[in-house]
């Protein structure tokens, strides 16, 4: 049953691929990766004042203000609250567009196209 819950969708590797991308920019810049994060939380827990998307900005909120390990695992991991996390992120924007272009295309080359 566990392998069941750790199964990743093509949707979710490819979430994954971009939290390892962010957490590669996050190990280089921890201050302006954090301050990225935590100005897109402000502007995202504005908008998202009650719901599921809140609970999960609420973990992110929690996980910004510890540890950047939190965050790497939080960025990187394959459970299920990691996978809802990502959904979630406060790390848009980390990337800039031709850098989140490249890991899409390196996703899409390593795991094909079609592929589910």
């Amino acid at each position: 049953m566990r392998t069941r819950t750790l199964r990743l969708t093509r949707d979710q590797y490819r979430s994954l691929w971009l939290g390892y991308a962010a957490a590669g920019k996050l190990v280089a810049d921890p201050v302006g990766v954090l301050e990225k994060a935590r100005h897109n939380l402000r502007d995202l827990m504005r908008i998202h004042s009650r719901g599921a998307s809140r609970r999960w900005l609420d973990e992110w909120q929690k996980l910004v203000d510890g540890p950047v390990d939190a965050i790497l695992e939080a960025l990187t991991s394959r459970t299920p609250r990691a996978r809802e996390l990502r959904q979630n992120s406060p790390f848009a924007g980390v990337l800039s567009d031709p850098e989140r272009r490249q890991v899409l295309s390196a996703f899409s080359t390593a795991h094909g196209r079609s592929r589910s």
